[in-house]
């Protein structure tokens, strides 16, 4: 028997069962990449997203390696990929981009200042003077 291929409920091509014993094969898919990089972005872990794409902890490593591989770095991207369509958003007029962009500029420049305060506290203090010299 030949596998029938249908659409389920979130849009994920769902191989109907064929017959045959056994879960069938995974496909990889780039929706279903894009899917990972998302949940990584999120902060997800690797089993909560084999969770969502219905798969196995193996069977996610074994069809995206490398995009778990540069899972510290999908958070960042995803930021930049954003302020890159607020960007694109603000250039064609559209005022609450314009504001929006304010909004994650501030908010970055606000965790810069507390991260500049934080490495400030690090510098060595001042000796501490007893109670007889001071008099």
């Amino acid at each position: 028997m030949r596998d029938i291929l249908t659409i389920d409920l979130f849009g994920d091509a769902v191989t109907l069962p064929s017959g045959r014993r056994g879960r069938p094969s995974h496909k990889w898919s780039k929706s279903s990449a894009d899917k990972v990089i998302l949940g990584l972005a999120m902060g997800m872990v690797t089993s909560e997203i084999a969770n969502g794409l219905g798969i196995s902890l193996p069977t996610l490593r074994k069809y995206y390696f490398s995009e778990l591989k540069r899972a510290d770095m999908q958070r960042d991207r995803f930021e930049l990929w954003r302020v890159h369509q607020l960007a694109e958003l603000a250039n064609a007029g559209n005022v609450s981009a314009i504001k929006e962009l304010g909004k994650v500029m501030a908010t970055r420049d606000r965790a810069k200042a507390l991260a500049d305060l934080e490495d400030a506290d690090d510098l060595p203090k001042a000796p501490r003077i007893g109670v007889k010299q001071q008099r």
